[in-house]
């Protein structure tokens, strides 16, 4: 029954007045409630999308009033920066890199994990630490530690007889690094992968045991099946995370050598906040939106060929 039939079974007719009182007190007590959540989203999220918005059109640096240019900043991005090109390289090749490796981990140590066998709870928890400190600024220094000309990994190395070097400062292996110390925060997906595995009804494998499945047969037509919206909604966060990495690339490798590691969000951030050309900024700024928006549709696009959810029938 809705909230107004409520009022009106406990109120007569001659009492309309005073139930449609009641009836908006009931609406506006639930404003009331959500009025800090719709004030922060109207003031830090809607009003500098808007306001970005408009300075993509605009050479705006923060210094002085802005003039309107148009679509120059779009046209001068796609046509006369070399640098916007390169970032969306180096992006998108980290993005279609680390996202499969780092899924496709998480999926094999959540299954790792499933049996519930002693200290599965213990090691779970292990595994899952590297996410919860994300891309902060200690791990990236870390990282940074571990992969320098005198960091541990070459001493490692070095244990073996192998002679390492400063990958960080490797063109052809500092993008690698970087993809590594993604892969290596691999928790988080672990996490609801682990929830998902947990609710395929164990009686689907005991009866593909006595077809004579094996362990690989039981993987490939009863576990990916029944855990593609898992992997689906993984695939998601975790594409749209690895478009926005910058923290990892800032303090590690400063999008060098050679900018093989200028991510996007790195180069945005350059443009804005070194170079003081905020109109540019927020021109690329959009760019990504719109860009994320579409590989996101695509993905939801194909999902209708790939995500089988239980309530579908047949």
């Amino acid at each position: 029954m809705k909230p107004s039939e409520t009022i009106r079974a406990e109120y007569p007719p001659n009492r309309k007045t005073s139930a449609k009182w009641r009836v908006w007190k009931q609406y506006l007590v639930g404003f009331a409630f959500i009025s800090p959540w719709l004030v922060g989203f109207l003031g830090f999220v809607i009003g500098p999308m808007i306001a970005s918005l408009y300075y993509s059109f605009t050479d705006f640096d923060m210094l002085t009033s802005p003039n309107w240019v148009g679509l120059d900043n779009y046209i001068t991005m796609f046509t006369n920066d070399p640098r916007f090109r390169t970032s969306i390289t180096v992006t998108l090749l980290f993005v279609f890199v680390s996202t499969p490796i780092k899924l496709a981990f998480a999926l094999l140590i959540a299954m790792l994990f499933n049996n519930k066998r002693k200290g599965s709870g213990f090691y779970t928890t292990l595994f899952y630490i590297p996410s919860i400190i994300g891309g902060s600024v200690a791990v990236a220094v870390m990282w940074r530690q571990l992969f320098g000309g005198q960091g541990a990994i070459n001493d490692i190395l070095l244990f073996f007889g192998v002679e390492g070097k400063s990958w960080i400062a490797s063109p052809d292996h500092a993008l690698m690094v970087l993809i590594l110390l993604v892969i290596w925060q691999f928790g988080s997906p672990m996490i609801i992968f682990l929830a998902g595995l947990r609710q395929i009804p164990e009686d689907l494998y005991e009866a593909a045991s006595v077809d004579g499945a094996g362990k690989f047969r039981k993987f490939l037509s009863i576990t990916i099946p029944l855990l593609t919206p898992v992997i689906f909604f993984n695939l998601i966060m975790q594409m749209i995370g690895a478009f926005l990495v910058f923290t990892q690339a800032f303090v590690t490798t400063q999008g060098g050598p050679l900018d093989r590691t200028l991510f996007y969000a790195l180069y945005l951030y350059e443009r804005a906040f070194t170079n003081y050309e905020m109109g540019y900024a927020s021109a690329m700024a959009w760019t990504l939106l719109i860009v994320i928006a579409i590989v996101t549709g695509l993905l939801f696009y194909s999902s209708k060929k790939w995500v089988f959810y239980e309530s579908e029938k047949g």
